[in-house]
């Protein structure tokens, strides 16, 4: 459950500076979008709070169009996506799943023209306390989960999001420490299996 949550979510921490914010919803979605399509490469710490209050950090990288790649501090698990499929290592098992990027809410951001329509549809959108909400949802079926994302208004920055499940469930994901346009190696968008990895390490 962690790592569908986390391939629903998607981020990024690129300042767009904006001269006046229009609060028209029309006008925020716009600058949510403007925002979503300036993103280049990102390395940005996050925090993790699970629905049951759990925490977790790491690191999160970020390679448009189609790579990203999370890392845990305390555990050996990761997710990274290669630019076709998205992967998610769970070290307690040893195991990977994949699923295409097609198929999550992951693909709107990893697109080369990330755009808040189509077959992602704004549920609603609202300004509070010097931050501007979004939530998204998947057009062909809104009630498989959505995706909150908040934005400071100035400068205009993504600060957190939220994923909640199609039973309720909620994660929500804080980002700090950020720096966009950082050099990121080809190699951490690779999927390595860490088993085998040992193993060559220790015939």
């Amino acid at each position: 459950m962690r790592y569908f949550l986390l391939a629903l979510a998607l981020l990024g921490t690129t300042p767009v500076a904006f001269a006046q914010i229009d609060p028209s919803p029309e006008r925020l979605v716009a600058q949510a979008e403007a925002y979503l399509r300036n993103l280049d490469t990102i390395q940005s710490r996050f925090v993790q709070i699970g629905n049951d209050g759990s925490r977790l950090e790491g690191v999160f990288y970020l390679d448009r169009p189609g790579r990203l790649r999370f890392e845990y501090d305390s555990l050996d698990d990761f997710i990274v996506a290669d630019g076709t499929f998205i992967y998610f290592y769970d070290s307690e098992l040893g195991e990977q799943s994949n699923a295409p990027i097609g198929q999550t809410l992951a693909d709107f951001i990893l697109r080369d023209d990330p755009r808040l329509s189509g077959d992602v549809t704004v549920q609603n959108v609202w300004r509070e306390a010097g931050a501007v909400y979004v939530t998204l949802v998947q057009t062909s079926d809104p009630g498989a989960g959505s995706l909150r994302l908040v934005f400071q208004e100035q400068p205009f920055v993504l600060r957190m999001w939220r994923v909640v499940d199609s039973q309720g469930y909620i994660t929500d994901m804080y980002l700090t420490d950020l720096h966009q346009g950082v050099e990121l190696p080809r190699s951490l968008f690779v999927y390595r299996d860490p088993e085998r990895d040992v193993q060559r390490l220790n015939p």
